[in-house]
This record gives structure tokens, sequence and C-alpha cells, in this order.
């Protein structure tokens, strides 16, 4: 069985309407809640997570405990870094790290300990690909973005890259399918309330066209 993990509110109301799921399909669990899909004679389980990295991995664990998962697909929106992609881009990373785990002043801001290299040689070359940056905080601040560019992240998030590095603990392949929803605004000749919630608006805006275009276009072929 397969895994297919999606951690907000918005992702998984998606995911729900794009697979016409019914009340009585809806299970709860720990972390969330789930229900069952069969695409090309494969099982898939959908799962809720909720956001940020202890949400991710620990609902993953469960799952992966549970379901005795082949692998996981961790399907959701990012923000953009690499300016060259645009929002509602498709990216399926060949690297994934965590940047939140150093004393930035005095370590570099990732460790080789927290990177996962992702094996995607089998899926073809045909789809935009490049490094996912995972911490438990949203890419909102200029500064952060400035940053991560630095660091040749292309896109960011809160979960995957600690979904992705506790698949590799259990010796289960984890594919990372992301859509930008949204890139970070500068803040700093504007209001930074006013300009973070113009970031939310497009994020709410897009996320379900980042995810239908997921389902329809992606996730059969990586399953």
């Amino acid at each position: 069985m397969i895994g297919i993990s999606i951690a907000t509110k918005w992702e998984y109301e998606a995911a729900l309407d794009y697979f016409d799921v019914k009340d009585h399909e809806r299970f709860g669990y720990p972390y969330g809640e789930y229900f069952m899909r069969t695409l090309n004679d494969t099982e898939l389980v959908f799962y809720s997570t909720g956001v940020r990295k202890v949400n991710g991995v620990g609902g993953t664990q469960y799952m992966i405990s549970t379901f005795h998962l082949t692998k996981v697909i961790v399907a959701g929106t990012c923000a953009g870094i690499n300016d060259t992609f645009s929002n509602l881009d498709i990216l399926v990373p060949e690297k994934a790290v965590q940047y939140d785990c150093t004393v930035k002043e005095v370590e570099p801001l990732i460790k080789q300990s927290f990177i996962v290299d992702i094996d995607l040689s089998k899926y073809g070359n045909d789809f935009h690909t490049g490094t996912i940056g995972t911490a438990d905080k949203a890419v909102v601040m200029w500064k952060d973005y400035l940053e991560l560019k630095e660091n040749d992240i292309t896109i960011a998030d809160t979960e995957a890259g600690a979904i992705a590095y506790i698949c590799k603990k259990n010796d289960v392949e984890c594919i990372i399918i992301k859509g930008i929803s949204d890139f970070p605004t500068d803040e700093r000749n504007s209001d930074k309330f006013e300009s973070n919630n113009e970031q939310i608006n497009v994020y709410l805006e897009n996320t379900p066209k980042v995810m239908n275009k997921i389902f329809g276009k992606y996730l059969e072929r990586f399953i």
C-alpha cells in the first residue's frame, strides 16, 4: 500500500473534493483522518497530518506502522524560492533538507545528516526538480527567503524534508510532489501584516489548483 501524505486542511479538502469522498469513507486517526482509493490496481491511503514537522513525522510513522506502507508520496503546496519558477509549477525534488536543525550563527545552515537524497531515475526526467527545504516555520519573511535563495533551495515547506527523513529511517521510499502556491513578498517597505495577508490569500486561492494538478497529472506516474 502507498500512503499519500497531505498536511494542511485546505490541501486535504481539495483531495476530498477531487476524489469525491463521502462521509462514510472518512476515518479518524490520532493526527487527522484518512480515506482509501485504488488507482491502477494499487491501494492508496490518503491521510492528513496537520502542519509542521512533528505532525508530518508522527502521522507518517503511524501510517507506515499501521498499513505497512511501501512508499509515501508527500503531496501538497510549497513556497517558491527559486524565481525561475512560477506559481502553480509542480516540482518533484531530488533532495530534501531540513534547515532549522543547526545554530546557523556558528554552523552551516544545513548539515549533511539532515539531507535526504531522493532517487528519481526510474521515473524519467521530464519534470521540474530541485531541492526542497523544510523548517517548522513558513517562509513569510524576506530575510528568510533571501537566506534560502543563497543556499540553493528551490522550494520550501514545513513537513516534507522531515517526512523524507523518517521514511529513510523506515527504509520506505519517499517521493515529494509539490506545487508552488505562493512566493514570499518583500515586507520591508510595506506593512508586515498586510504583506503576510496578501501571501496567505494567494496561497488559499492557489491551493486547490495545485492539488488538482498533482492528482490529475502527476500522482499516477509516481505510484
